[in-house]
């Protein structure tokens, strides 16, 4: 079905339907200008990020409903790198004529799929016409007690320096998939030439033989065996609000916190230059999945490179006070990796031979 058969208002009523609302905070949704929500004495914690076509995701290898999942998460994982609880999202798009009904179905399909599974209400947004493809704006709300809220500012010298799960996995999913689709491409390219020289020496049968050969690229499937982890990784990743509840349950209360969206690397930078402090982190300590281990060296790419700069794990990166070391200790799924200095000290990466190397902030750039 075509969007404009619809209309705005129409699409919205179509994606609204079926949604309802959680949480007793949520005093309107969905129908009027603004959504409304009430917290009481609770501090409200507000997230937006834009996501554009061919800067931040590719639909040649990303589905609707995968973009919409990844899309919530992103925002999700925010609330919870602040220790905070997602209550409200609200989302904006921008569609060119190419994308139908059906699509932003898809889309709303994971976006919704992902809320459900922290509790999160969608509770309104925008939509307008795009010349150049998709863009997406989500902007998630949630809430935590003043005392509970943990920013980057607050790492201390001695503090021990955690990440939870593992690194580098979604990047290593990005290159599967960028070295997949150039695969396709190339022999897309190569079946058009043969073709084109058809078409010019008037050679029928070679002509027929290359549009079947075209015709079949649409079945074209490319060599992800073994490998689902690492596409997870980068196409459904998951807020990790698991932890913050693991946190919370062992007694301990980050003294900073970030997600790991842009790379190890330029987290640690951030926390470190807001909180006025250098760190060491220990290259044997970085976890690493067994799977990306083996595709870095199928892609002759270091391992380290790829866990300190590839971003996109959406997990926690957090500092806790030296006397929760034996707690931290106990917890499945997070890492010590290092601790915080004094600022003058810098940051830096103790290699597994000793060496000292500066962190250099390395990981993704929109706008270079």
């Amino acid at each position: 079905m075509d969007i404009s058969k619809l209309g705005e208002f129409g699409l919205i009523d179509r994606l609204a339907s079926g949604i309802a609302t959680n949480n007793s905070s949520t005093v309107t949704g969905i129908g009027d200008d603004c959504a409304v929500m009430e917290y009481g004495n609770k501090q409200t914690l507000v997230t937006t990020d834009m996501l554009m076509e061919g800067i931040h995701f590719d639909l040649t290898y990303i589905s609707m409903r995968q973009l919409g999942y990844k899309s919530a998460m992103v925002n999700i994982s925010d609330v919870f790198a602040m220790n905070g609880t997602p209550r409200q999202m609200l989302v904006s798009l921008a569609l060119s004529k190419r994308f139908t009904v059906e699509d932003v179905e898809q889309f709303y399909a994971g976006l919704k799929e992902a809320c459900a599974k922290w509790n999160v209400d969608i509770v309104g947004g925008d939509t307008t016409s795009s010349m150049t493809g998709m863009a997406i704006s989500i902007t998630c709300m949630g809430e935590a007690a003043k005392d509970d809220v943990v920013r980057r500012s607050g790492a201390r010298e001695t503090d021990l320096i955690c990440v939870s799960g593992n690194l580098g996995a979604a990047y290593m999913g990005l290159q599967i998939l960028e070295r997949e689709k150039s695969v396709y491409y190339q022999q897309l390219r190569e079946v058009q030439t043969k073709l084109d020289n058809a078409i010019k020496q008037g050679d029928k049968g070679q002509e027929a033989a290359a549009r079947r050969q075209l015709d079949g690229m649409s079945d074209y499937q490319p060599d992800f065996a073994g490998k689902e982890y690492l596409l997870d990784r980068q196409l459904m990743p998951e807020a990790r609000g698991d932890i913050i509840e693991k946190l919370k349950q062992a007694g301990i209360r980050p003294t900073s916190m970030m997600d790991i969206s842009d790379g190890l690397s330029s987290e640690l930078l951030h926390i470190c230059k807001q909180s006025h402090a250098g760190c060491r982190i220990y290259e044997k300590n970085i976890p690493i999945d067994y799977q990306t281990a083996i595709t870095c060296e199928e892609f002759n790419m270091n391992l380290t490179t790829a866990a300190m700069n590839g971003g996109e794990d959406y997990e926690l990166l957090f500092t806790v006070p030296i006397g929760d070391h034996a707690k931290i200790e106990a917890l499945d799924d997070v890492r010590m990796i290092g601790h915080i200095t004094r600022e003058e000290l810098g940051c830096r990466l103790i290699s597994r031979d000793g060496n000292e190397f500066d962190i250099l902030a390395q990981g993704w750039n929109p706008l270079k």
